[in-house]
């Protein structure tokens, strides 16, 4: 079935009340998938809601970065997808769309679970070539398999590495700590990367956090990076409304410092993935997710004044 690229589906509500996106730099786009998810569905309602959430963000103006992104920002809607014909095909699908996208916008990704960055980062790759990535999740995602299907959303950036697509010694890992064999788990180290378990940063404060940061900054150094946030990377009790939650993860401060900390990279790109408002409590995980957006589109707006 072939679906049209343009237009897109338009929600009801835009992110930051930001206008329908026409020759903005920076562009939201709603990525409406979750066939790949292996416990809770219910990701492809995650856009919906993350939108719903930016709209108590009032004028946009970030207390960090003293800037707002709203008057930059249009919203696309979300791509149209064929949810029912299988992960590749709706990858491809999404490459596309989001290729066109890219080549004129900054953008922002809401998924969706994490199968879609898989389809993001061949977008990306073909417009910035190999590109550093940092990683927020509790799950390393690098499975070769996933409980006998070849690609899932735990084994996207297995493929993305096997592709070439971003280079390894340019990977960053920030939040881990579920369960998986050690070669998996370690494969990004392996390969050059870096890797911080939350279990490494229990406790850590804004301070404690820079020299973290620091080390991130000489990992990628000046190449384009992708930044690539799973709303696991919280502790369930900042973030319940997600498939596959894990204990002792981070909290929403941290991500922030570290979003904040990280502002001078060269991005090129962001998705924010695994939002399931059905099982979130009071919006507080689709909340989390606005301000991580938010900030992301904040610290472009500040740093290129685009």
């Amino acid at each position: 079935m072939e679906l049209p690229s343009f237009p897109f589906a338009n929600n009801g509500n835009r992110f930051l009340g930001a206008n329908p996106l026409t020759t903005q730099p920076f562009a939201v786009v709603g990525v409406p998938f979750d066939g790949a998810v292996t416990n809770r569905p219910g990701a492809r309602f995650g856009p919906h809601a993350i939108r719903r959430s930016s709209q108590m963000l009032c004028d946009g103006i970030h207390p960090f970065f003293d800037v707002s992104p709203r008057t930059l920002l249009g919203d696309a809607g979300d791509m149209a997808l064929p949810n029912a014909a299988g992960v590749q095909v709706v990858r491809e699908h999404i490459e596309r769309q989001a290729h066109s996208l890219m080549a004129a916008h900054h953008c922002v990704f809401l998924g969706g679970d994490h199968a879609i960055t898989l389809a993001l980062l061949r977008a990306t790759s073909a417009l910035f070539g190999s590109v550093a990535l940092i990683h927020f999740d509790a799950h390393c995602d690098t499975w070769p398999d996933h409980f006998g299907e070849p690609s899932g959303h735990g084994t996207w950036l297995f493929e993305a590495l096997n592709e070439g697509l971003v280079s390894g010694q340019h990977v960053v890992q920030i939040g881990l700590r579920s369960s998986a064999d050690k070669a998996v788990r370690n494969l990004v180290r392996d390969q050059g990367g870096l890797i911080f378990e939350a279990r490494e940063l229990r406790g850590c404060d804004g301070l404690a956090l820079n020299d973290a940061v620091r080390k991130i900054q000489a990992c990628v150094g000046a190449m384009p990076c992708y930044l690539t946030l799973d709303i696991d990377c919280l502790d369930p009790g900042f973030a319940p409304g997600t498939g596959t939650p894990e204990p002792g993860g981070l909290s929403s401060t941290q991500v922030l410092t570290f979003l904040e900390g990280l502002a001078m990279l060269n991005f090129v790109g962001m998705d924010c993935v695994e939002v399931a408002p059905a099982y979130d409590h009071a919006e507080i995980t689709s909340l989390a997710a606005a301000h991580f957006v938010w900030t992301y589109l904040a610290s472009r707006t500040a740093t290129h004044g685009a």
